[in-house]
């Protein structure tokens, strides 16, 4: 098909039926922080556009009782749900992951945290008279008690906590591991030690692969993991998109973004770079929305897979990280 004449809203709402959204982020959350949709709306808006499932993540609960609310509502539909390793559950807490795998629609996926796993938090700040201050500088308190539940992945040998999530994921072929927000070099040791317990299925954070060089993702790549990319940095700004300490001296007003490389495309180009030199094979693309000042997930997923149309990836290539990969993730293919 001639490029010039193939884009239409209508051919990314095509390519959307059979997508599955892995990321999404439905209500309830903080009322600081809402959301866009709550969980029976974003599933019966995905319903609706054609997509085969949507995947809840949700960082203060286990989303796996959502998922199984809403399959009971909702009909030729399914959500899934799984649990993100937060502070609010003490941060590496195999007790929280062994009783995901049997609350509400059992576990998917087990995710290393998000906003508070150590990488994360140890960045959050805000600017104060022209100067970024840390709030583990800020606050000794947030350093004392957030940051010392934090996930934090060692380069050695897994302790005793870590340990004994990874045999719980290694023994439930059909959940897979998330790295959540650790750093580039925890990722990669996710993916060392999920080979090292018999971990089939692993999905690297958007996050997690900032910053990786092309060696870098290719081992993690050869280690048998998805990298997962979300649409975020097409909406993106220095103010935060949501919240997770309560605390209103907590409350991270902006974030420092380290400046892009000499040349290096960013956002969705960037994606279509990494795609094509590394395969669509390898890569699942997700929202990350709910957030209430971004479009619904549903019409993020459009937007992702119209912007992917627009940097010319091919119909099988958009077909192959919307849905074939995630399907695969989630047994469906």
């Amino acid at each position: 098909m001639d490029w010039r004449l193939s884009r239409s809203k209508k051919r990314s709402e095509e390519l959307l039926k059979g997508a599955i959204d892995i990321h999404v982020h439905a209500g309830p959350h903080l009322v600081s922080s809402p959301r866009s949709v709550d969980p029976v709306e974003a599933a019966v808006e995905a319903r609706d556009a054609g997509m085969e499932a949507i995947v809840f993540m949700d960082v203060f609960n286990m989303s796996t009782g959502t998922a199984w609310l809403v399959n009971n509502v909702i009909d030729d539909f399914r959500t899934y749900g799984g649990i993100i390793l937060n502070t609010v559950y003490g941060g590496l807490n195999a007790r929280a992951v062994n009783t995901a795998l049997y609350y509400g629609e059992p576990a998917r996926f087990v995710s290393f945290g998000a906003h508070s796993t150590y990488h994360e938090a140890s960045k959050e700040g805000r600017y104060e008279q022209g100067s970024f201050i840390l709030l583990k500088d800020r606050y000794p308190k947030f350093a004392e008690e957030e940051l010392a539940r934090a996930i934090k992945i060692s380069s050695g040998p897994p302790d005793k906590a870590l340990k004994e999530i990874l045999e719980v994921i290694a023994a439930h072929p059909h959940v897979y591991l998330v790295t959540g927000h650790v750093s580039k070099d925890e990722a990669i040791r996710l993916c060392e030690l999920s080979e090292e317990f018999g971990i089939k299925k692993v999905l690297i954070s958007d996050c997690a692969t900032r910053g990786m060089s092309s060696q870098e993702m290719a081992k993690v790549i050869s280690l048998g993991a998805y990298i997962e990319k979300w649409l975020g940095p097409t909406h993106s700004s220095t103010i935060p998109k949501t919240h997770y300490y309560v605390e209103p001296e907590y409350r991270s007003e902006s974030k420092r973004r380290p400046p892009a490389e000499p040349g290096m495309a960013v956002g969705v180009p960037r994606v279509a770079e990494l795609i094509r030199e590394f395969g669509a094979e390898h890569f699942i693309i997700s929202t990350d929305f709910g957030v209430y000042t971004l479009p619904s997930p549903v019409e993020g997923m459009r937007e992702f897979i119209a912007c992917l149309m627009d940097v010319g990836l091919s119909d099988e290539e958009i077909r192959r990280v919307s849905s074939i990969n995630p399907g695969i993730l989630l047994d469906l293919v």
